[in-house]
């Protein structure tokens, strides 16, 4: 086998014309050889390093996740706690320094004025519908210095708003008995229906406690404490009780709820991981709420949950069995499976979109994602606009002012997806964009759909924030 590495000029001396035109072809193809792997290995080292650049963003995130998740909650939820914290310190230090002003103006000492002139915000008025409890004050003496009696010209009213704790009470039920004595008939009026037949609460404490437990997120523990308070003995294992029974009776309010939503054209669909007790194992293990909600725009709101034991396709094919529409969720892979029954049109969440390019941006990964996130912002710009609208003025600006951004969004992606390397984060997001592009698109042609799913996010989050 020829080695051109070992040639050297005086091995063309002598030679003839056609044995160094053959030696020459030998170094070209050669050359060529060494030419394609060259081209070969540059693509290998392209993508290997697009590749790497993929693992270190998606390391980044997981750490993100693992490390960052406690702050984040903090940023979302324990930082309220820090804000109520330091608004109450404030106020403390602000009542301190006010009794100290007092007692310094009694004294004569006004040489500090400045918090005393400065203006306060309006204070906002109290609720109409709550009840009013009216307290008259007047002078004792009506009756001026000079003898003549005063004129009532006037009044100032203020209102102060109080609250009376949850106060325990008992509905005792007399029943008159009436007998004939010469019929030997007696009558009495029924026992009137009870979420918990002969049992000890009534319907407003049953309600409060499944209120407290499942929307307020008070332990049955906890709400044994507050109750024994005001000396009250309900163990949590009788509060549990009271929460499975109402939860019974229930259902046939669920089931006409169930209807409601699903009589609209326009459904969000979501789900969310929740923590199950597994007694056997000791421990929990993973379950999740689904959540249905009407279209956002819809003026007649309405969600419903579903518990469901995992997140496979049967849940939500058997929830939305017989319903047809358009129907909003995320990128989640079991939607298509629930996008193939019936006569449904699905719709992408636009936010999701963004969150992959938004990523970008965070770990400075590639210009691309300010680009589209600055695209993406004049869209939610125009649904600004178009939000209180009736959904044909929606529908119509929507074709003439975002359609053509979306238009051009979509060619601009396609020309970028052939500059960026196979693997990398960037070819991600954007064939995350490209393969939804006519989910993400089908608001544009209906005015009751939204541009994404943040309505129903929104109205999920109560359940993962307790459970987390």
């Amino acid at each position: 086998m020829l080695n051109v590495h070992t040639l050297s000029a005086q091995d063309f001396v002598g030679l003839g014309p056609e044995a160094a035109a053959a030696l020459a072809a030998k170094v070209l193809q050669h050359i060529g050889q060494q030419s394609q792997q060259i081209d070969s290995q540059a693509k290998t080292i392209e993508f290997k390093e697009a590749r790497i650049q993929s693992i270190l963003f998606e390391l980044r995130r997981l750490k993100a996740w693992r490390f960052d998740a406690k702050t984040e909650r903090m940023n979302a939820e324990q930082r309220q706690l820090f804000e109520e914290t330091l608004a109450a310190d404030q106020a403390d230090l602000e009542a301190q320094l006010a009794a100290l002003k007092a007692v310094a103006k009694d004294s004569g000492d006004t040489a500090d004025t400045e918090h005393d002139t400065r203006r306060k915000p309006k204070r906002q008025a109290l609720p109409e519908h709550l009840k009013r409890v009216e307290h008259h004050h007047e002078p004792e003496n009506t009756t001026c210095g000079c003898g003549q009696a005063m004129v009532r010209i006037g009044e100032d009213v203020s209102e102060r708003l109080d609250i009376i704790p949850a106060e325990f009470f008992v509905h005792r039920h007399i029943r008159g008995k009436w007998a004939c004595k010469c019929c030997q008939t007696l009558v009495q009026e029924p026992v009137g229906p009870q979420i918990i037949d002969k049992g000890m609460p009534t319907a407003g404490l049953v309600a409060h406690t499944a209120v407290s437990r499942f929307v307020d997120h008070i332990p049955y523990y906890r709400q044994e404490q507050i109750n024994a308070r005001s000396g009250v003995h309900t163990p949590r294992s009788t509060l549990a009780s009271w929460s499975g029974q109402a939860g019974a009776a229930l259902v046939p309010l669920y089931a006409a709820h169930r209807e409601f939503v699903l009589s609209c054209a326009v459904v969000h669909a979501d789900e969310t991981p929740v923590a199950m007790l597994d007694p056997g194992a000791g421990k929990t293990k993973r379950a999740y709420v689904w959540a249905y909600a009407r279209s956002g725009f819809d003026v007649s709101p309405g969600v419903v949950y579903e518990f469901c034991l995992g997140r496979g396709a049967k849940y939500p094919l058997e929830f939305l069995k017989g319903w047809s529409g358009t129907l909003i969720s995320d990128g989640y892979g079991v939607y298509d499976q629930v996008l193939k029954q019936e006569s449904r049109v699905g719709a992408a969440c636009l936010a999701h979109a963004r969150r992959k390019f938004d990523e970008l941006v965070k770990d400075r990964l590639s210009p691309v994602g300010t680009q589209v996130i600055q695209r993406i912002a004049a869209l939610y710009q125009i649904e600004r606009q178009v939000k209180g609208l009736s959904p044909e003025d929606r529908l119509s600006i929507r074709q003439s002012s975002a359609k053509p951004l979306c238009k051009d969004l979509h060619a601009w992606l396609k020309r970028e997806r052939q500059r960026v390397p196979e693997g990398s984060a960037t070819a991600k997001a954007i064939d995350y964009s490209l393969n939804r592009w006519e989910a993400l698109t089908t608001y544009l042609a209906d005015g009751n759909v939204q541009i994404d799913n943040n309505h129903l996010e929104n109205l999920i989050r109560p359940w993962a924030m307790a459970c987390s």
